[in-house]
C-alpha cells in the first residue's frame, strides 16, 4: 500500500491529506496539537460528506478513506515507511529548515521529501539535508480537496527522476501538476500577490471601497472573487509573510507590503481565521466589509 506523511493539519495539511487518502494513500498526519489534528479529521470528514452528497464519492468510499489517514504528535514515527513526505507548515524559513534537517535523518534515503512552501526557494530548503535531489516544491491550492492544479517547483539539483515522481503522483490524485523554476513566489504568487497589495493600496488611497474594488473585479475581470475576499481566504498573515520573501527575494519596490496590511496583521485582523479582515465573518459567514479605522 502506498504511503505518505503530511506534516502540518491546518487548512492546507489536512487539504493534502485528503486528497491522498480518497486516492488510496496511507497517510500519516503529523503536528505538534492534538487538537490541530482533531480539528483536521473533523474537516476532513466534514468535506469527505460533502463529497457524498455531491454524488462525487460514495459513502464507502469516504469511509475508507477516513480510515486510511492515522494521527501523530511525534514525527519519527510519523515518517516511518512513507514514499513521500509533504511539508505544510507554517510558511516560516526557520520552521522549515529545522523540519527538513529532522526529516533527512529520520527518512529512508529514497523518501522524496516536499514542501507546499507558496514562496521560500526549494533550494534553500534542500540545503538543509543531504539529499537535495529528491527535494521538491509541491504547491496545493486552497481549498486543495476542489482546486486542480499543483505547482511543481524544482530546485537547483532537484533530479529528473524526483519531479517525473512528484508529477506522476498529483496526476494520480486527480490534480494537474504544472512545473516552475525555483524563483521567489514561484509563478502563482509572484502574480497573485502584487495584484492583492495594489487592491489593498487601491482601498487606502481611498480609490474605491472594500465592495468596490471586489465588485469590479469579479463582474469586469470574471474573477470569481475579489482580492480582498481572497486575501481573506488565503489568510492576511500569509499574504503578508509571501510579499516580504517577494521583497526580499527580488529587491523590488513594487513587491513591498501595503502599510494597511502591516498595520491588520498586526492588530490579529487576518481574514477568516480570525473572524474579521477585510470582511467580518464573526457568524461564520462573509457578512458586510470592514472598513479600517484610519481609512
Amino acid at each position: 500500500m502506498k504511503h505518505c506523511s503530511v506534516l502540518g493539519a491546518g487548512t492546507m495539511g489536512n487539504g493534502i491529506a485528503h486528497v491522498f487518502a480518497t486516492s488510496g494513500w496511507n497517510v500519516s498526519l503529523f503536528d505538534i496539537s492534538a487538537p490541530a489534528l482533531e480539528r483536521a479529521l473533523a474537516t476532513i470528514s466534514k468535506n469527505l460528506d460533502r463529497q457524498v452528497a455531491k454524488g462525487l464519492l460514495t459513502a464507502e468510499d469516504a469511509s475508507a478513506a477516513v480510515a486510511r489517514i492515522s494521527t501523530h504528535t511525534e514525527l519519527a514515527p510519523a515518517v516511518a515507511g512513507s514514499a513521500l513526505v509533504v511539508e505544510a507548515a507554517t510558511e516560516n524559513v526557520d520552521i522549515k529548515l529545522k523540519l527538513f534537517t529532522q526529516l533527512d535523518e529520520l527518512c529512508a534515503p529514497e523518501t522524496i521529501l516536499a514542501s507546499n512552501t507558496s514562496s521560500i526557494a526549494i533550494g534553500r530548503i534542500a540545503a538543509a539535508t543531504k539529499r537535495p535531489d529528491k527535494v521538491i516544491g509541491m504547491h496545493f491550492m486552497n481549498p486543495v480537496p476542489v482546486m486542480k492544479l499543483v505547482e511543481i517547483i524544482r530546485g537547483y539539483k532537484t533530479s529528473d527522476a524526483t519531479a517525473a515522481a512528484v508529477v506522476a503522483m498529483s496526476t494520480e490524485l486527480g490534480k494537474i501538476p504544472v512545473e516552475c523554476n525555483d524563483f521567489p513566489g514561484f509563478v502563482a504568487n509572484r502574480i497573485l500577490m502584487p495584484m492583492i497589495n495594489e487592491a489593498i493600496e487601491t482601498l487606502q488611497t481611498g480609490v474605491g471601497s472594500v465592495e468596490a474594488i471586489d465588485s469590479i473585479m469579479k463582474l469586469g475581470m470574471a474573477h470569481p472573487m475579489g482580492p480582498l475576499q481572497l486575501a481573506d481566504f488565503i489568510g492576511l498573515d500569509v499574504c503578508l509573510s509571501i510579499l516580504r520573501v517577494l521583497h526580499e527575494g527580488l529587491g523590488q519596490p513594487k513587491y513591498a507590503p501595503n502599510p494597511l496590511l502591516v498595520a491588520m496583521v498586526t492588530a490579529g485582523d487576518l481574514g477568516v481565521k480570525s473572524g474579521r479582515g477585510f470582511y467580518d465573518y464573526a457568524n461564520g459567514t462573509k457578512d458586510a466589509p470592514v472598513a479600517p479605522n484610519f481609512l
